[in-house]
């Protein structure tokens, strides 16, 4: 790894940034990025842009310390049903990043995935399946969409 290697954790939920940074501590890797998505983004492009510039300007630091990398977003802005279009945006645009960047990766075997949660999902719960995904071996899931709750059960997804 090179020298920039670290663990990067931005979130902007106190109580999910406090269950991470306790998770990962415990069990998690010395570096990599978890990057929560924006809900209040708004639906202007160049706080959408903006917000993804910043994902990506951190996805890259992971990608060249050859870092795991888990998005963070909420299932409903990935159907676009969350009912703001911004957040949509930085949904599904943080998802084609994970798949694109598991390509990259993948011969290094360094996992990037995309964790969906529910508007209840507890913190703690964000927080585990965050430092199972970062700690995944090579050969693992990548460039993957792990969904939390039951909200898509028996729907055919994209």
């Amino acid at each position: 790894m090179t020298a920039h290697a670290q663990l990067r954790i931005r979130v902007l939920d106190e109580e999910l940034s406090e269950a991470l940074r306790s998770s990962i501590a415990e069990d998690g890797p010395e570096s990599g990025l978890v990057f929560v998505a924006d809900r209040t983004v708004g639906s202007e492009w160049h706080d959408v842009s903006a917000e993804l510039l910043t994902a990506f300007e951190l996805s890259r630091l992971a990608v060249m310390a050859a870092a795991p990398i888990v998005y963070v977003v909420w299932h409903a802005d990935l159907l676009g049903a969350g009912g703001d279009a911004g957040a949509a945006m930085v949904a599904t645009g943080l998802l084609s990043g994970a798949r694109s960047a598991a390509v990259e990766m993948q011969k290094a075997g360094v996992p990037v995935n995309v964790l969906a949660i529910e508007d209840d999902t507890p913190a703690a719960t964000t927080a585990a399946w965050v430092a199972r995904l970062l700690a995944l071996e090579p050969g693992g899931p990548a460039g993957e969409v792990v969904r939390l709750g039951s909200r898509h059960l028996g729907k055919t997804l994209p």
